[in-house]
C-alpha cells in the first residue's frame, strides 16, 4: 500500500476535525471489494485549509463523504470537536452536520430543480428548526446576497435559470447559511470556466475570513490547491503519500508521486521545456491495489523492499512527512521557487 501511520496528526486544542484510519470499501462484482479509502488519516485545525489532491480515482470524493457519512465509512473514526460521528445517526447526527457542511462538484445537479433558490438555502434552516418563517427568510436572503447573487430577483428563481457559477454561489450559500464550523469543497470549481473559478475561490476565501471557517478543498488542480492551501495531504489509490506545508511541499517534494504531479503544472512560458513526469503506466485497479507500496508499479525508484513492506508515514523534515522507502534527496528549498524542487 502507498502509506499508512499517524506520524503527521497533530494532538492540540486547535485541532477541530480528526479522521483516523478511515476505510471505505465498496461491493464489487461477486464476493470483490473497491478498496476506495485504506487506512486514511488526516486531521485540520480551527481556520487552516487542508488541500487534498491526487489523480481521479485516488478516493478524494470518498473521503469527502465518508467524514459527512454520506455513507459511513467501512471503518475508521471521524471526530468534530471532540464528538465521533461514525456509528451516530439520526437527529443526533443532524445537529452534528450543523457544524460540518458540504459544497458539491456539480454545482447544478447538487442543487434540486424542482425548488427555488431561497427554499434551497432555507432547507438547513428548516430542518434545524428553532427559528421563525421571518427569521429564515431574512438570514437566506442576506446569505444570497452575501454570495454575490441579487437577493431582489434570485430567491423566487430555480437553478436552472442560473449559470454554473451563479449555481455554485447558491450552493455555497446553502452551506453557509447554517453558520457551521467546518466545511468540505469537494472540486467545487473542477466544472466551472477559469474566470469563473477565480470568483469562487475568492468567495470561499472571503468566507473563511469572515467566518473563521476550516476548510478541506479537494482538487486535482495543483495550482488552485497550493494558492488556497496552509497544508497539503497528497493521495495515490486510496493511500496517503505525503503530508507538508503548502509552501513546504511544492518548494521541495519528498515523495516520488508528489514531484511528478508538481512537474505535471504546465507552465504558461512556450520557451520552457516541458519537463519529464516520471510518471508512466495507468492507475492499478482498486479491486486489487499491488502489495506493499501502492506507488511502486509506476515509481523508477522503486525497490524489492517496495513490494514486500508497505511505508509508514514519517517525519521526513521538520513538520514534513511521507510514506516512501526511499524519498527524493530534495535540500531545503526557497519556497517561492519551484525549480529548487524540480533540479
Amino acid at each position: 500500500m502507498a502509506g499508512s501511520g499517524t506520524a503527521h496528526l497533530r494532538d492540540d486544542q486547535d485541532v477541530v476535525l480528526s479522521v483516523r484510519n478511515l476505510t471505505v470499501e465498496y461491493p464489487g462484482t461477486g464476493n470483490e471489494r473497491v478498496h476506495a479509502v485504506s487506512d486514511v488519516s488526516l486531521d485540520a485545525r480551527r481556520g487552516e485549509t487542508i488541500g487534498l489532491v491526487g489523480e481521479s480515482g485516488c478516493g478524494k470524493s470518498s473521503v469527502a463523504k465518508a467524514i459527512m457519512q454520506l455513507p459511513p465509512p467501512t471503518s475508521g473514526s471521524v471526530r468534530l470537536d471532540g464528538t465521533e460521528l461514525v456509528g451516530t445517526g439520526g437527529a443526533a447526527l443532524r445537529r452534528h452536520r450543523r457544524n460540518l457542511q458540504m459544497i458539491f462538484q456539480d454545482p447544478i445537479s447538487s442543487l434540486n430543480p424542482l425548488r427555488k433558490v431561497v427554499d434551497i438555502v432555507a432547507e438547513g434552516l428548516r430542518i434545524q428548526g428553532g427559528s421563525s418563517t421571518a427569521d429564515i427568510e431574512k438570514r437566506c436572503r442576506a446569505m444570497i446576497e452575501r454570495v454575490g447573487l441579487d437577493p431582489d430577483t434570485a430567491p423566487g428563481r430555480r437553478p436552472h435559470e442560473f449559470s454554473g457559477g451563479q449555481c455554485q454561489r447558491i450552493s455555497i450559500a446553502r452551506a453557509m447559511v447554517v453558520d457551521p464550523e467546518v466545511v468540505i469543497c469537494d472540486e467545487p470549481v473542477s466544472a466551472l470556466d477559469v474566470s469563473v473559478q477565480a470568483q469562487i475561490i475568492n468567495l470561499l476565501e472571503d468566507m473563511k475570513k469572515r467566518y473563521q471557517l476550516t476548510l478541506l478543498f479537494i482538487a486535482h488542480d495543483l495550482a488552485v490547491v497550493k494558492n488556497v492551501s496552509d497544508r497539503v495531504v497528497v493521495m495515490y489509490l486510496g493511500k496517503i503519500c505525503e503530508v507538508a506545508a503548502s509552501d513546504d511541499l511544492f518548494a521541495a517534494p519528498v515523495h516520488p508521486y508528489t514531484r511528478a504531479l508538481i512537474r505535471s503544472i504546465p507552465e504558461p512560458d512556450p520557451t520552457v521545456p516541458v519537463a519529464d513526469t516520471v510518471l508512466s503506466g495507468d492507475l492499478p485497479s482498486p479491486l486489487n491495489p499491488p502489495s506493499g507500496c501502492r506507488f511502486r508499479t509506476r515509481c523508477t525508484a522503486a525497490q524489492q523492499r517496495c513490494a514486500a513492506e508497505e511505508p509508514e508515514i514519517r517525519e521526513i523534515r521538520p513538520g514534513h512527512f511521507a510514506a516512501c522507502h526511499f524519498p527524493l534527496d530534495v535540500p531545503p528549498a526557497n519556497p517561492s521557487t519551484r525549480e529548487a524542487a524540480e533540479r
